[in-house]
């Protein structure tokens, strides 16, 4: 479908090749992350279980027919399915009538209970995660650099020049997050989108995914203690010791568990798992995930951070710049097909991102928000390479790679290591 001011999204291609492969797609993840606009962009007909047209005809049409949601030309859009989670195996059954591929479009911002949902979908239904838009995606990075080359270690001996972004505009970006409803929004506008996010997720979304009522305090305690602890490694029970003692209120693990199930299975939060190089390595590696949430405009949002205020800690600053860096790794590793980890051991040597590509090779990364810290991270990028190279049958990377904020130039280093901006990076 053509729609008026729709901006291209770095799923597509992805989305494309999955509608070849698969009789329907699930298109997953946050809402307000553009998956409606980019299904119906794919789409030819649709069917929006959400729409109030005739009081909520549609629901009505569900409850007394699930068959409704399945007609149109292919590929068909059936948006917020998990509404009704009985359309998951209806799906299924329609595809194998069909026997044929790209005839659904499924979109969703939460994933529901399994309860009602007799089979997987394996074979029939692929699932492409989306997620808010990049700086590439919105209009804020030069894209002079291609990511993908950067991992496969591709990028050529020379500087290429772009424009060097102030530190306030950094700020900006973090704060404001990859929303498409913030394009084109002022600043002090646009962050009423990220906290008007989360307050819904704490009064509506929480206990509509699984009709579970749950304490809108402790998930407000929660979420204060995850955005103090974004980009960390923290447990259940550091966070339960973070609320006890920032917030001097209790709250049992169980109880944590449970609403991090819950928030996980909305998309707020997006963590990255461990890497390890090789398994049979002598070395010992934290198994503890980085803790994210899907943009980093929702930990700003959950702390009332303004862009003054990000400046006023550059160390948060800088934990809030990798955060904003890692949503977009993550945007353009999906694109290649890749996955997207950490690294930590307990020699405290540590690697900010881990993209592993689908042929096993992969590449490190750092995150830095001054230039100035380029230095450090590319020796402690090649202590661990090196470590890593001396272990039996160890995989070093391909690639090493320091990402930054604040310059306008992307080169290759003397030892190897590759610097470049967030703000040229492209898929």
């Amino acid at each position: 479908m053509e729609i008026d001011g729709y901006k291209e999204r770095v799923v597509e291609e992805r989305l494309e090749s999955y509608l070849r492969a698969f009789g329907a797609v699930c298109v997953e993840g946050p809402k307000w992350c553009g998956k409606t606009w980019t299904a119906r962009h794919a789409a030819k007909s649709e069917f929006l279980v959400a729409d109030p047209a005739g009081n909520f005809h549609n629901r009505k049409l569900l409850e007394l027919d699930l068959s409704a949601a399945f007609t149109g030309d292919a590929p068909h859009l059936i948006d917020e399915w998990q509404e009704f989670p009985e359309l998951w195996d209806a799906t299924r059954a329609f595809v194998d009538q069909a026997g044929k591929k790209g005839r659904f479009i499924l979109t969703g911002s939460s994933t529901p209970n399994r309860k009602g949902v007799l089979h997987s979908g394996a074979g029939r239904i692929g699932s492409v995660r989306m997620h808010p838009m990049s700086l590439w995606e919105s209009g804020h990075s030069g894209g002079q650099v291609s990511f993908a080359a950067l991992c496969r270690n591709e990028f050529e001996t020379g500087v290429i020049q772009g424009r060097k972004p102030a530190l306030e505009e950094v700020a900006e970006w973090i704060v404001r997050g990859g929303w498409p409803g913030a394009l084109g929004v002022p600043t002090a506008d646009a962050l009423e989108i990220p906290r008007e996010y989360i307050r819904q997720v704490m009064e509506n979304d929480i206990h509509r995914i699984d009709d579970v009522r749950r304490d809108v305090d402790k998930v407000g305690l929660l979420l204060r203690s995850l955005a103090r602890n974004e980009t960390t490694t923290a447990g259940i029970a550091r966070l339960c010791d973070d609320i006890s003692g920032v917030e001097r209120r209790q709250i049992d693990s169980d109880t944590v568990s449970s609403y991090l199930g819950a928030l996980k299975r909305l998309f707020v939060t997006e963590n990255q798992l461990p890497f390890h190089a090789n398994v049979r390595s002598s070395v010992r590696v934290r198994q503890a995930e980085k803790r994210h949430f899907c943009d980093p405009s929702i930990a700003c949002a959950i702390l009332k951070l303004t862009p003054e205020r990000v400046i006023g800690d550059l160390e948060f600053m800088g934990l809030l710049f990798e955060a904003l860096a890692v949503r977009d790794i993550r945007v353009y590793a999906e694109r290649m097909g890749a996955g997207l980890y950490h690294y930590q051991d307990y020699s405290n040597r540590e690697i900010d991102a881990v993209v592993e590509l689908p042929d096993g090779d992969w590449a490190a990364i750092e995150v830095k928000l001054g230039l100035g810290a380029e230095d450090a991270a590319a020796a402690s990028l090649i202590s661990i390479r090196d470590a890593i190279a001396t272990e039996p049958k160890g995989r070093p990377p391909k690639s090493l790679i320091v990402i930054v904020g604040m310059s306008g130039s992307a080169y290759r280093r003397k030892d190897g290591v590759i610097v470049c901006p967030l703000s040229a990076l492209r898929p």
